[in-house]
């Protein structure tokens, strides 16, 4: 019994050192109506690294989802720390089958049919971009962290991160930013025995240019292959 409250007293402890994060984020140079026009500043990642000794270590038993609806992988975007199983359940009265073939992690589900589930470790740190191999105009992004502390933005920009007191690098991934322009907004901060707010982060969109990308094989879709007429066959 003494042991326990021990461990009790420790989590509380510990939770009352953690604080506060906030702030703000704001995109700018958007070509996108819901950008420009309707200030939706959501799917912004911000990471606070920690500065100290501390190395993060892949976890085990963390789960997570990207759900497969509509045609459409739900969330677009997903951070998720280092370690963290994915799964990809489908939800549509139709095949599908999630990749990635670019930087990150590479993967490939396989062809699998509808009311099932397949589940993916991210062991290695970085943004997997995720395809389906029969619907070109489903994507996603799976943004692997090296640490437990991370937020993304909602509509209004808005993120708040609860960490420990110490010493951090901050910092900020979006979909539609040069790597360049994220490196950029990378910053050195110190958390100590308050909430800490951080000034307004401005994100550019300038320079971002979207363009087709290719199925798991490296060839270009068909061009009624949102139309559910192409399923793969062995070769899944």
């Amino acid at each position: 019994m003494i042991w326990r409250l021990a461990i009790c007293f420790e989590i509380l402890i510990a939770s009352a050192l953690a604080e506060n994060v906030s702030g703000t984020v704001v995109l700018r140079d958007s070509k996108l109506a819901s950008v420009a026009s309707h200030h939706d500043y959501s799917d912004v990642v911000i990471s606070l690294h920690p500065l100290d000794s501390w190395a993060a270590e892949p976890v085990t038993g963390h789960h997570a989802q990207m759900l497969q609806k509509n045609k459409t992988f739900t969330p677009h975007v997903l951070p998720v720390e280092m370690g963290t199983i994915v799964n990809f359940p489908n939800a549509d009265p139709i095949f599908h089958n999630a990749f990635s073939s670019f930087d990150g992690q590479i993967f490939d589900v396989g062809l699998y049919p509808p009311g099932t589930d397949r589940p993916v470790r991210f062991s290695r740190p970085g943004a997997v971009r995720v395809f389906c191999n029969i619907h070109p105009s489903m994507s996603a992004i799976i943004l692997v962290l090296k640490t437990p502390y991370f937020a993304k933005t909602g509509r209004d920009g808005a993120f708040q991160i609860a960490v420990p007191a110490g010493a951090y690098e901050l910092r900020v991934f979006h979909e539609r930013a040069t790597p360049d322009r994220l490196e950029t907004l990378t910053r050195r901060i110190v958390v100590g025995g308050q909430p800490l707010r951080v000034p307004e982060i401005d994100v550019s969109e300038a320079g971002y240019l979207p363009g087709p990308h290719k199925n798991k094989y490296g060839q270009d879709y068909p061009p009624d292959a949102d139309q559910d007429m192409y399923i793969p066959g062995a070769r899944n």
